[in-house]
């Protein structure tokens, strides 16, 4: 088990309380432990925004439960269940050194239907003096529109998970269908902040015919209504979606991005997903092909820890403006692209808030970087958040 000045360090390069790093922490061996258990690797798919924030996409928010759907005949019962994770957790533990025999897993069946909801309890880094807990949500009703697919476990710590670290996952484009149904059917601040910042992801290349049709099964199978943008902004849920936004959100993310830029992009979003708008590509910032060598290509998705490159990634996938202080002057800049330059040195090209001009910057030259709430429209395309 990594030590509690680990969880430290990450709080302060993440901007988040020290339970939500520890957790992220747990849910990376929680999830080695569920994809490497025989009865349970290819029975369970994994779902929900933990699914893309450890599976997918290094800049998504920090997310706390754990959702499975349940393939018919795997184990959801609280009798099949439990004695699987009651070996799994003695495994974890021996592979982790963390405290997952604090209180033994709890599991209750749902009244009705085949779906059951649970509580895995640990003590972490931190060694708190109460164990705190993971929430597991398991559906057998739940009907997969599109194959499973195997995906690495991101766990940006010291202590590397053994392979193999991967776990059984929904189809991206499931998952965006499975967010836009919640949308349409909850209106919660956390399923508008999912569509959108899925929907900025234009370095995904997602097919919204393919989304359609995923969500179009999807809506069928729940008997619930396509969502539309009349449906959400009429929903009795509308005026709570603005006012919980920062309860919410706010401990899942370095930075809280306004609401406003959500809201204003949403009927955009669903106009695209019908298919009666498209995304018409940005054209890349002017420069960030200069000086590279042939060939030259983004930066790794997966940054560095203890460099600038993950605040930066963070920012462009929000839509925010950083604050960074390079060679004795601090500048307000939307940061568009990462390059590796002939010379190995990594470049940011970015748009200068107060002379909108261009610039470009030597990230070893940043000596420190602030993501502000101010959120920017793009000019130029967004490479920063790609390739994870």
């Amino acid at each position: 088990m990594i030590r509690h000045e680990q969880i430290r360090d990450r709080v302060a390069e993440w901007g988040l309380r020290e339970d939500v790093v520890e957790k992220d922490y747990v849910l990376g061996w929680l999830l080695w432990g569920i994809g490497t258990e025989p009865e349970l690797r290819d029975a369970w798919v994994f779902k929900g925004g933990t699914c893309l924030k450890k599976c997918f996409l290094e800049t998504y928010r920090f997310s706390e439960d754990l959702d499975f759907t349940v393939l018919p005949g795997g184990p959801v019962s609280p009798e099949r269940v439990l004695p699987i994770l009651a070996g799994l957790v003695e495994r974890v533990a021996e592979a982790s050194g963390i405290d997952l025999r604090a209180s033994a897993p709890r599991l209750k069946k749902r009244p009705g239907g085949m779906s059951a909801e649970g509580r895995l309890y640990y003590r972490g880094p931190r060694n708190a003096p109460s164990p705190a807990s993971v929430k597991i949500d398991l559906n057998g009703d739940e009907v997969l529109a599109r194959s499973p697919v195997l995906r690495p476990i991101s766990h940006p710590f010291p202590d590397a998970l053994p392979d193999p670290g991967q776990v059984r996952c929904y189809a991206f484009e499931e998952l965006f269908a499975e967010k836009l149904r919640a949308l349409g059917e909850r209106c919660r601040p956390r399923d508008l902040y999912d569509v959108i910042h899925l929907y900025w992801r234009t370095d995904l290349s997602l097919d919204p015919q393919t989304i359609h049709s995923v969500l179009m099964e999807k809506c069928a199978t729940k008997g619930v209504p396509f969502p539309t943008l009349s449906l959400i902004e009429n929903s009795p849920l509308r005026q709570e979606l603005v006012s919980e936004w920062a309860n919410m959100l706010g401990h899942q993310l370095r930075v809280l991005p306004p609401i406003e830029p959500f809201l204003e992009e949403l009927a955009g979003a669903l106009a695209w997903l019908n298919g009666s708008s498209s995304l018409h590509p940005l054209p890349g910032i002017a420069g960030a092909e200069d000086d590279l060598a042939r060939g030259a290509s983004p930066l790794p998705g997966h940054s560095e820890f203890g460099t600038p490159l993950l605040p930066i990634r963070f920012a462009a996938a929000n839509r925010l403006c950083i604050e960074l202080r390079h060679e004795g002057s601090i500048e307000v800049v939307e940061p568009y692209a990462l390059r590796r330059s002939r010379e190995d040195r990594h470049l940011l090209y970015a748009l200068e808030c107060s002379t909108r001009k261009i610039r470009s910057y030597r990230v070893d030259r940043i000596r420190s970087i602030r993501v502000t709430t101010q959120p920017f429209r793009p000019l130029y395309a967004v490479e920063c958040a790609a390739a994870e």
